[in-house]
């Protein structure tokens, strides 16, 4: 029987008091809804990278609009340069969308449902990665989100850096020294992730009483 986000942190919950507290205080992971199509979620996510919330939302409503009303692979390819810029596309996130099209349709990406279920997470990120413009992050923002991948560590990411050192009260690890600080948590290091992050917004002076747009 699968396990849910909520179902996994009310484990973990059990077992580790500083996630108890956190539970405590934010109650079960709240993950936005999936995308409506696993490459719309990808490509979001290359609108999105290094843009504030707002106006990478406004050109992914205009890249949609442009594409009929869909995200697809071969909708996209066939706009035209002149046409991603109009909706506000770098010539770098046109060039890396154009590259994950192609790779969608000539099979070196496979994003159905069946295929996606019986690869591992490392495979995942893997593939992923083989598109310009999606790097590890990324990667593994789609599994935790457009998955719902449960043992998913992102080491690299700054937020879950911080969060670990202020909730457990210790030096903010590196991304090497987080790594082996996941083991105990296995198989469910996606949910402690989204607790890292919720704890960088309850105990950080700067973003204390906000919410990311990660955790939402």
């Amino acid at each position: 029987m699968s396990i849910s986000y909520a179902g996994a942190a009310r484990i973990l919950a059990g077992r580790d008091p500083v996630i108890a507290r956190l539970y405590e205080q934010v109650g079960a992971p709240r993950l936005r809804p999936p995308a409506g199509s696993h490459f719309d979620a990808l490509a979001r996510a290359v609108v999105y990278q290094q843009l504030a919330g707002s106006a990478a939302a406004a050109i992914h409503g205009r890249l949609l609009t442009c594409m009929g009303g869909g995200a697809e692979p071969r909708r996209l390819l066939e706009l035209s340069d002149a046409q991603l810029r109009s909706v506000g596309l770098s010539a770098t996130k046109a060039a890396s969308l154009r590259d994950l099209a192609s790779k969608v349709l000539d099979g070196a990406i496979v994003l159905e449902r069946g295929e996606l279920d019986r690869a591992g997470d490392e495979e995942v990120i893997a593939r992923l990665s083989s598109v310009r413009g999606i790097g590890k992050w990324t990667a593994e923002m789609f599994l935790m989100f457009q998955l719902r991948r449960l043992d998913v560590w992102p080491t690299g990411d700054l937020g879950v850096r911080r969060g670990y050192g202020l909730a457990w009260s210790v030096p903010r690890p590196s991304a090497r020294e987080l790594d082996p600080l996941g083991d105990s948590y296995r198989p469910y290091r996606s949910v402690v992730a989204w607790y890292c992050w919720r704890a960088v917004e309850l105990y950080s002076r700067d973003h204390r009483g906000t919410q990311s747009a990660v955790t939402g």
